[in-house]
């Protein structure tokens, strides 16, 4: 396995109901949450190359953030979160290095995904991205996302007004 960046940071990702159902996959790198969204969601098969559109950078505070967008505002609807932990980057380049670059290396440490995972810009200074999980002991080719929001959850939701980076 390639050598680990020392630097142990945050990801999450958010499952968000608002006109489409699509999933907020979040790095932290350089004091933010980069953000991109996966339509059909992050996968552990490694078969699946899963688009993954670049946004705006959000605030590390909004990894914790589940809640309901009010109508009106960008991004209404529901926002819980899928799943969350820690990663560490792969090689020699920093996480930041690896963003400029177009190609991010990192193991993930959260509860639904594990192992390595790589993104790739497809067009130099474009805003998407392709997430591939790499083949390793926790790649599975039958893998299959799972709603995590349920009625009940969802009834102790409050309104608020997302923290993002203008």
């Amino acid at each position: 396995m390639a050598q680990q960046h020392k630097s142990k940071l945050i990801f999450v990702v958010h499952e968000h109901h608002a006109t489409h159902l699509h999933y907020d996959f979040r790095l932290e790198i350089q004091g933010v949450l980069k953000s991109w969204v996966i339509p059909k969601g992050p996968s552990m098969n490694p078969s699946d190359k899963r688009l993954a559109i670049m946004v705006e950078d959000h605030l590390l505070e909004y990894g914790e953030f589940e809640g309901i967008i009010p109508e009106g505002h960008y991004g209404a609807g529901v926002v819980i979160i899928w799943d969350k932990g820690y990663y560490f980057s792969l090689g020699n380049k920093t996480p930041e290095e690896q963003l400029r670059n177009g190609k991010i290396e990192f193991i993930l440490h959260g509860k639904k995904l594990k192992g390595g995972f790589s993104l790739f810009q497809l067009k130099k200074g474009g805003k998407q991205w392709l997430l591939i999980k790499k083949q390793d002991k926790y790649g599975d080719k039958k893998w299959k996302i799972k709603l995590a929001l349920t009625a009940q959850k969802k009834r102790g939701l409050k309104a608020k007004i997302p923290l993002c980076i203008k």
